[in-house]
């Protein structure tokens, strides 16, 4: 058993690695319309939130809990393989977290650039990973490991996993309107045929989904600004449990809730 205390990032690493490598293959065979689940999300994102209360219930820094909160990440992404889920969406680090103490948001961002070498290796079982953020204030070295990761499970289908670091769901409209405004001050676009639909092919990864589930862990009841626009109806679940204890099995639990919900989108009963 690895104490906590004693971890480093290179040890995280290995871990992963270990448990990566360890995990049986997922085939994923084409199914026909009277396969399909109809209580089975189609994309699934998860707010990773608690590390840092994690680790202050054990009198560590909030980088070990950090480091605490790579390790679940095996656990539920393999999960969502299994269950079938196309699309899955992890919210890493969002545009206000540079608003911490320097060394976690430096501690943070050499995580980031090892976890992006490390899904690589996801791309042997179908994994695609999809970075979704800004480039703004990134180090090159957590940015040239995500490009390379995304360069390298481009042609991937069995999941997209969109890793969102960097993200804020503000910005990300706001880079939109501002990209349909200079097309339409330049002739280009005509104002008048901005739609929902148009709008949405100018998202970075437009091909993604709107979100169906979205789940945040460790007691809060926000988005906190997280995928603003694709969250518009995702039918939301707030659970406290700390996101480094986070397991598969409780993700199977929450996947059947999400199977008994009725989702109207405005149609009423």
């Amino acid at each position: 058993m690895f104490e906590v205390g004693a971890w480093r990032v290179p040890s995280v690493k290995r871990l992963l690695r270990a448990s990566i490598a360890g995990a049986p293959a997922v085939v994923r065979q084409r199914r026909g319309p009277q396969d399909e689940s109809p209580g089975r999300p189609r994309h699934l994102a998860i707010i990773m939130d608690g590390n840092g209360r994690w680790a202050a219930l054990r009198g560590l820094s909030r980088t070990r809990g950090h480091q605490a909160g790579v390790l679940a990440l095996p656990r539920v992404v393999d999960t969502a393989l299994e269950e079938g889920i196309e699309h899955l969406s992890l919210f890493f680090f969002s545009t206000e977290n540079w608003n911490r103490p320097r060394g976690e948001v430096a501690a943070l961002m050499r995580l980031t650039a090892q976890l992006a070498d490390v899904f690589r290796g996801y791309g042997e079982r179908g994994v695609r990973l999809r970075w979704l953020g800004s480039e703004a204030r990134l180090p090159r070295a957590t940015l040239a490991a995500l490009r390379r990761a995304e360069a390298d499970t481009r042609d991937n289908r069995a999941m997209t996993l969109a890793f969102c670091f960097n993200h804020g769901g503000r910005e990300e409209i706001a880079h939109v309107a501002t990209a349909l405004a200079r097309a339409s001050a330049d002739g280009a676009l005509d104002p008048g045929l901005i739609d929902e639909a148009l709008f949405t092919r100018h998202l970075p990864h437009a091909d993604l989904p709107d979100i169906d589930m979205l789940v945040r862990t460790s007691g809060e009841q926000r988005i906190s600004n997280f995928m603003l626009w694709r969250a518009a109806y995702a039918e939301l679940f707030f659970v406290d449990t700390l996101w480094p204890d986070f397991t598969g099995e409780e993700l199977r639990a929450l996947l059947a809730a999400f199977a008994a919900r009725k989702r109207r989108f405005g149609a009423g009963v």
